[in-house]
């Protein structure tokens, strides 16, 4: 009996020797695990879609926003555009001195995550607290003037854009274009683009700069801060071609290379039929934000004022759906119908882009059958946060086509906000719309966007499906790059094709392109003489549809001096392209810095009348400001022995 006891008891020990030794196996497991997975920059969503450690390396983060590659599904189909998530983000890095650049270190629980879907890439938006915040510049800004009478390996960017008092904008939503490189012009000489007379990019930098944020690099469009700007260019002698003009100058940072600035100016010209505008209105929730619906209304207004009695005028009001008591068909500019609704804008609901779309197209071609001379306008405005239906601005477009290439609605986009603002959507659906993308950033912008007949002229197409080719001689250019336009470049096969997302002109407006070049020992011999290269316009009439073709050579004029504002052109493009450049694996931030500072010097070297007009000011201003938030690189380690 004893024995039997000893022998149960020894069994009834080992069972708890063996449960206790699974049970700390178990325990060690759990802990390494956990210690592993809240490793530095580790990211542990309780969504579907978790991020692998080679996708979160390439995490970037600008104010609240972190940008992500899409994860991949097994039947490759896109994410879903909301996802409920839980997000915890954990660091090790030691904080910084309180003067230092906003840090990357988020220690807060994150409450949602949202998925927005732009083409093939996936924003990833968070709430968040940074630890740490710089102070912006601030400035003084009068009232506009001079602009466009018309209308990196470099350590990654993590960019956190700080007002000087207050929260980090979040869910801006921008298209990272990569920059062009230097072509050899023995392997292609030719460079086809469209044209492009848009300049938001440069509006929202001033407007950014001027709230106290950093510029997120991204945002910058060097075409569009070039073409913000008025550069005085001569009328065309002829009321139905453009005045083409080239210049060659010295490169403003680097002395062994030149530029070239290439012209487009289109003559003014009278518009002789009736419109047909459609207004269509984001009344959605997002548009309380500030005072966007008070810049939409004013705007609105200011068109409507502008309008001729021959005019007609059609309105959608858009959340979740359509609003159809708001809605106006076809009635003549200072009805009561039409002042009403206006009047009436107000926020609510969600953000259903397509659906308001789709209302004002089949009210615009409705107009389009009853009135077929007019010119057709649909005209959005909006914050661009669409979340209802399509969100993706080309199933937008698909939606709502328009297939009647003869007399087009040219679908022209108004962009309002700085925080929770989509610049893509409203971008791209403007630039493959047939129309144009505005920014404004204030109620007078919106009070003033149509006065003194600027809407009359940008309503006054004098060209459309206009691109321009350029032809370098190998003799003389040993290298070449087009500043900008990397939305615009188009294959050299397509120039001959009048497509519909090549650039309106507008009458009486101008675009410039400038390109960076390196001569051959031949070309810079005979600079002053030689022709560099050739430039052919293509164009099709609005009016008839009738196609044009234009010549011009490329050359400098002997003697010629660099005038001011051929000078500010040219810092113009560069500033912006440089800039644009931070986060290229080629490029150090170091050197980002001294070309800004360096355009700086030279921008102040302007002392004539361009120097006081409230447009150079405000560059300058913008210039500044990203200067001053380009970091320079430091060395690892205190640099002292061991």
């Amino acid at each position: 009996m004893l024995l039997k006891i000893v022998a149960a008891f020894a069994r009834r020990a080992t069972r708890r020797v063996v449960l206790a030794w699974i049970g700390g196996v178990a325990i060690l497991a759990v802990c390494s695990i956990t210690a592993w997975m809240i490793a530095p920059g580790w990211f542990v969503p309780t969504s579907g879609y978790g991020l692998t450690q080679e996708s979160f390396e390439k995490l970037r983060l600008r104010g609240d926003t972190l940008e992500f590659p899409a994860p991949s599904r097994p039947d490759h189909s896109a994410p879903e555009v909301t996802v409920e998530a839980q997000v915890v983000v954990a660091t090790s890095q030691p904080a910084p001195a309180a003067t230092a650049a906003p840090a990357l270190a988020v220690t807060r629980v994150v409450e949602r995550e949202v998925l927005v879907e732009v083409a093939r890439e996936v924003v990833v938006t968070v709430q968040a607290e940074t630890l740490y915040s710089a102070a912006a510049p601030t400035a003084t800004v009068q009232q506009d003037h001079g602009y466009g009478r018309r209308a990196t390996p470099t350590p990654v960017s993590h960019w956190q854009p700080q007002p000087s008092g207050g929260e980090t904008p979040h869910t801006v939503t921008f298209q990272d274009y990569a920059r062009s490189r230097m072509v050899d012009t023995r392997q292609d000489a030719v460079s086809t683009f469209s044209l492009d007379t848009d300049r938001t990019s440069f509006q929202l930098a001033l407007n950014w700069a001027r709230n106290g944020y950093e510029v997120d690099p991204v945002s910058v469009r060097a075409e569009e801060w070039v073409n913000a700007f008025d550069y005085g260019y001569e009328t065309p002698s002829h009321p139905d071609r453009f005045n083409i003009a080239t210049d060659v100058l010295p490169h403003p940072v680097d002395a062994g290379r030149h530029m070239v600035r290439i012209a487009f100016q289109a003559p003014e010209a009278t518009r002789a039929a009736p419109l047909n505008v459609t207004l269509v209105l984001d009344a959605s929730g997002s548009m309380g934000d500030g005072n966007r619906v008070d810049i939409a209304r004013a705007a609105a207004e200011s068109i409507v004022d502008s309008l001729s009695q021959s005019d007609r005028v059609s309105i959608v009001h858009f959340t979740t759906d359509v609003l159809g008591e708001y809605t106006v068909n076809s009635d003549r500019p200072r009805s009561r119908r039409v002042r009403s609704s206006i009047g009436s804008l107000a926020p609510h609901d969600s953000t259903n882009v397509q659906a308001g779309l789709n209302m004002g197209v089949r009210l615009a071609d409705r107009m389009r059958r009853e009135r077929p001379e007019a010119l057709n306008y649909v005209i959005l405005m909006s914050d661009g946060v669409a979340n209802v239906d399509a969100t993706n601005p080309f199933a937008i477009l698909e939606s709502a086509y328009d297939a009647d290439a003869r007399n087009p609605l040219r679908l022209v986009t108004i962009g309002v906000g700085i925080a929770n603002y989509n610049d893509v959507l409203l971008e791209q659906l403007a630039q493959h719309g047939n129309g144009w993308y505005r920014y404004l950033s204030t109620v007078d912008d919106g009070r003033s966007f149509a006065s003194h007949g600027r809407w009359q002229q940008l309503s006054s197409p004098f060209a459309d499906q206009t691109r321009a080719q350029v032809r370098w001689d190998p003799t003389y250019v040993e290298r070449w790059r087009l500043i900008g336009y990397e939305n615009r470049v188009t294959s050299d096969e397509s120039f001959t094709q009048p497509l519909k997302k090549f650039a309106e002109i507008p009458s009486g407006t101008a675009t410039t392109a400038f390109y960076d070049l390196v001569l051959t020992p031949a070309g810079k011999r005979n600079l002053g003489t030689a022709e560099l290269g050739s430039v052919e316009l293509r164009w099709v009439t609005p009016t008839d549809q009738s196609s044009n073709i234009q010549h011009a050579s490329i050359s400098s004029t002997p003697g010629r001096g660099v005038d001011d504002a051929l000078e500010f052109g040219a810092i113009v493009a560069l500033a912006s392209d440089v800039y644009s450049g931070l986060g290229d694996y080629e490029v150090t931030s170091s050197r980002i810095r001294n070309d800004l500072e360096t355009l700086a010097s030279r921008l102040r070297s302007i002392r004539g009348g361009y120097s006081r007009t409230q447009a150079y000011q405000d560059f300058e201003f913008v210039l500044s400001h990203i200067t001053g938030s380009v970091p320079y690189e430091t060395t690892s380690g205190s640099g002292y022995s061991r």
